[in-house]
C-alpha cells in the first residue's frame, strides 16, 4: 500500500489506490501508468525510483514505513518468497498498475487445520474423561499425523493464535482474539 501511495499519479482525476481481497489473492491497484520507461519486469530488478509523490515517499521513509527508495517491489518479492508464497505479480493495463499477491498453499493448509480442530472438538465433546493423543488420532475421520494433531491441540491452548477452544465445564465454545 505504501508503494502504491508513493507512486500513484494524482494528476489523473478520479483515481485511487484500491485494495481488493479474494479467496486466492490480494490485489492493490493504483491509478496511473508506470512512468519513466519502467516495465513490470524491470521492477523486479535494480531500478531507479522516481515517485510521483516524493513528499509522501520522504514522509514514509522518515516514519520507517519504507526503508529506502527503489526497493519496494524487490522487498515485496523477497517477503513473499521468504513466506513460501509465490512472488508478487505486477500488471499494467488501462492506465492502472495492479500488484497481485497470491496465497499459494497457505489457505488450504489453514483450512485443513480448522477441519482437524473441528473434528477434535467433536471427539472431546463425546469423551467423558478426555482422550489420549494416540486415541484422538485414531478416531479422527481426517488423516492426520501425530505432529498435525499436536499442532491442532496447541492452537486450542494458545489464545494469541486466534483459534477456537472448547470448555467441557459448560459445553460452550468461544473464539479467542
Amino acid at each position: 500500500m505504501a508503494n502504491a501511495l508513493c507512486h500513484r499519479d494524482n494528476a489523473l482525476g478520479g483515481g485511487s489506490v484500491g485494495p481488493a481481497a479474494y479467496d486466492d489473492r490480494l490485489e492493490v491497484t493504483s491509478t496511473g501508468p508506470l512512468h519513466f520507461g519502467l516495465t513490470p519486469a524491470a521492477l523486479f530488478g535494480p531500478h531507479e525510483s522516481r515517485p510521483w509523490n516524493p513528499l509522501i515517499a520522504r514522509t514514509f521513509y522518515r516514519c520507517g514505513i519504507i526503508e529506502e527508495w527503489g526497493r519496494g517491489t524487490l522487498k515485496m518479492a523477497e517477503l513473499a518468497t521468504s513466506a513460501g508464497l509465490p512472488r508478487s505479480e505486477i500488471e499494467e493495463r488501462d492506465d492502472c498498475v495492479t500488484v497481485c499477491f497470491r496465497l499459494g498453499q497457505a489457505v488450504p493448509l489453514r483450512r485443513a487445520l480448522i477441519e482437524r480442530q473441528g473434528a477434535m472438538l467433536a471427539l472431546v465433546d463425546q469423551a467423558d474423561d478426555g482422550l489420549a493423543l494416540r486415541k484422538t488420532r485414531a478416531q479422527l475421520a481426517l488423516s492426520a499425523s501425530e505432529r498435525q494433531v499436536k499442532r491442532a491441540l496447541a492452537a486450542f491452548e494458545d489464545p494469541q493464535a486466534g483459534s477456537v477452544r472448547g470448555s467441557r465445564s459448560n459445553g460452550s465454545v468461544e473464539t479467542c482474539a
